[in-house]
């Protein structure tokens, strides 16, 4: 008996060492911004997202979901997708900006927090949907800040870096409205914007029209993330954090017309 409580903890260890390295890409993240070392922190903030992604299935797997594995989660995220993104966006781009560009950073980072409370109290109560989130996930913001940092110091120190030729002239532009952009993906983590969770898969196993276009589509997503990897990831994600606001949209003018 002692000896199968012993391997269920063993078994319910394992997801947290996931978890553990998550906090520890954060916290030298944040180290790493300090020391105005840009790449490397967007870099170990990617590698936190890696880890994000598979301590939660790893758990499910293993059948070791705990409480406290939630928790930890959560917690981690907050230093991952909160604090070092918001560490390094204001070393990079705000810290010139003495009125507002600590605020700005501080106000990423408490959102975030917040957004992460209020996925917790739904999940906690029941209310939460695995079609779709409750405002912009933490990671995703986190995603658009990290990969734009990346990008903008390999424009501005790096002449050979690996940026798509787009990128490469609309990047100073995107810097002068990155204050902006960082408050509008704070309001959107704590909105009730909905957007795709992209946790199931339909359950049909007919083969669709659009199967054909959808592995070609993948195939080219792939390949350029494997050139541009930081490019795509914020196209991708900033794509996927306006399209909840069209789409909330969309159907508010659908209403409307319906009304009328």
């Amino acid at each position: 008996m002692n000896l199968q409580k012993v391997k269920h903890a063993g078994v319910i260890t394992i997801p947290s060492l996931f978890t553990i390295g998550n906090i520890a890409c954060g916290f030298f993240s944040i180290l790493a911004s300090v020391n105005n070392q840009y790449s490397k922190a967007g870099w170990l903030v990617f590698a936190a997202m890696f880890l994000d992604a598979f301590d939660g299935r790893v758990a499910r797997m293993l059948k070791a979901e705990s409480a406290f594995g939630v928790e930890m989660d959560s917690l981690a995220d907050l230093i991952s997708f909160c604090a070092a993104p918001a560490f390094l966006v204001y070393f990079i781009a705000l810290k010139d900006n003495t009125v507002w560009g600590a605020p700005i950073a501080f106000m990423f980072l408490l959102f975030g927090a917040l957004r992460l409370a209020k996925f917790n109290v739904m999940a906690h109560s029941g209310k939460g949907s695995k079609q779709y989130f409750s405002g912009l996930p933490t990671p995703a913001a986190a995603a658009v800040l990290v990969s734009f940092a990346i990008s903008y110091n390999i424009f501005a120190f790096d002449a050979h870096g690996r940026l798509l030729p787009f990128m490469r002239g609309y990047l100073p532009y995107i810097y002068n409205f990155i204050a902006f952009i960082t408050v509008g993906l704070a309001l959107l983590m704590v909105s009730n914007i909905p957007y795709a969770a992209f946790k199931g898969g339909s359950k049909s196993t007919g083969i669709r029209k659009t199967s054909v276009f959808k592995f070609l589509a993948f195939i080219i997503v792939v390949a350029l993330f494997f050139r541009y990897p930081q490019d795509i990831v914020f196209i991708l994600f900033g794509i996927y954090a306006l399209m909840g606001i069209v789409m909330t949209l969309f159907k508010a003018f659908k209403n409307i017309k319906e009304k009328s």
